[in-house]
């Protein structure tokens, strides 16, 4: 499975918890048999495993987060910017997650 796809695939299931082989071969226009090889997302050190049976299907464990390395730089500037535009709102919350945020990309921003 190409790269990109597997993250598109990660960050799928991170947002919707749970997904069916069938719907996520679908989704990405891969075959099945392809999507149960979640091996190369494991073998990168993604917490992924399928469930079997009724309600089953591929997760991701609860517990796990994307390390911030998987943003580029130029993706960090963007989320850095967005935020900018939230705190000039004088939106006291963003103001929080904007501090959190830099320091989380250890980048500086003007206040």
């Amino acid at each position: 499975m190409q790269e990109s796809r597997l993250f598109r695939i990660v960050y799928y299931l991170l947002k919707k918890g749970k997904a069916t082989a069938p719907e996520l071969a679908k989704k990405f226009e891969v075959s099945v048999r392809t999507i149960y090889r979640v091996d190369a997302i494991s073998a990168s050190g993604i917490p992924i495993y399928a469930i079997q049976g009724k309600n089953g299907g591929i997760v991701i464990d609860e517990e796990f987060t994307l390390d911030k390395l998987v943003l580029s730089s130029k993706e960090k500037e963007q989320i850095l910017t967005a935020l900018q535009g939230l705190h000039a709102t004088h939106d006291k919350d963003s103001n929080e997650l904007l501090t959190k945020i830099s320091a989380l990309f250890q980048i500086q921003t003007t206040n």
